[in-house]
């Protein structure tokens, strides 16, 4: 029995390793970016039930796993206020010394209001650099201006 989500993302994790199965590979059985499918995958998006049978068959989950995977999920998965992962430290990091200047240039550009997150796109791409692969990440979010009442 089944009682998480987090649960069903174990059982995505442990079966695309034991079957060497990479990102690409599951978001081209669900139809979407290797980036909303990685989020998908572990938990963070809801997937429809097509998007769902189609990563239960290629990962072998069971018919409560592919339920579980089309459940709004409730969103943020990080275990700690500041993440210990030196990874996903150093995009806190990039937020905190940076995070004052994309505020700045995009009310500056835009005015008041915020980039969603909601009505959004991201690629990731590795770019090949002499001095060392650089990591290229491109996001994209509907610009939504605060209303006055």
């Amino acid at each position: 029995m089944i009682t998480s989500r987090t649960q069903v993302t174990e059982m995505i994790q442990s079966a695309k390793v034991l079957k060497g199965i990479k990102w690409r590979q599951i978001a081209e059985v669900i139809g979407q970016s290797k980036e909303w499918s990685t989020a998908a995958c572990l938990g963070q998006m809801t997937m429809t039930k097509e998007q769902a049978t189609a990563v239960g068959k290629l990962l072998d989950l069971s018919d409560e796993a592919v339920a579980w995977l089309q459940i709004t999920p409730y969103k943020g998965s990080l275990p700690t206020e500041v993440p210990t992962d030196p990874l996903i430290y150093r995009w806190y990091e990039l937020v905190s010394v940076y995070g004052t200047t994309l505020k700045e240039l995009i009310h500056e550009e835009f005015g008041d209001g915020i980039m969603s997150a909601i009505d959004f796109s991201m690629d990731l791409q590795r770019e090949n650099n002499p001095n060392g692969d650089r990591v290229s990440v491109v996001m994209s979010g509907k610009f939504l201006p605060y209303k006055m009442y």
